[in-house]
């Protein structure tokens, strides 16, 4: 009994992913998919609201939108990386037009165009945050 104790004392609680996406449909979604995975969210329309938070310094990644009216997901990630520059982000975007020297910052760790493998984002979400605990 003790060693059960002291196996669930190690144990990390639920990894807290944060997702910023001005499609409603599309925030919702990555939450419930990733909630299904096991993961803590944190769903946030617009990249201004989650600057505007506490969030930043408990989170595990960052998953955001490309395009996004404000700040766009690609100025997020820099600003972020600025105060946390060990955060992960993923990149997530409905046209593949993107500029790859924008996204190809250090914490950047993929960037997927929409409609999103589930299970691969689910997979690369698992092994950001493993490489970051």
């Amino acid at each position: 009994m003790t060693r059960i104790l002291e196996l669930m004392k190690i144990k990390k609680p639920p990894y807290v992913i944060a997702i910023v996406d001005d499609d409603q449909m599309v925030l919702e979604s990555l939450g419930n998919l990733l909630e299904s995975a096991g993961y803590s969210v944190r769903l946030f329309a617009c990249a201004e609201a989650f600057l505007r938070g506490d969030t930043l310094n408990e989170i595990d990644a960052l998953i955001s939108d490309i395009r996004m009216p404000g700040i766009d997901g690609i100025e997020l990630q820099l600003q972020v990386g600025v105060t946390r520059p060990d955060l992960p982000v993923i990149l997530v975007t409905a046209r593949n037009d993107h500029d790859p020297t924008r996204t190809r910052q250090p914490n950047n760790r993929a960037v997927f165009c929409k409609p999103i493998d589930a299970a691969e984002l689910v997979k690369t979400v698992a092994t950001v945050v493993k490489e970051n605990p």
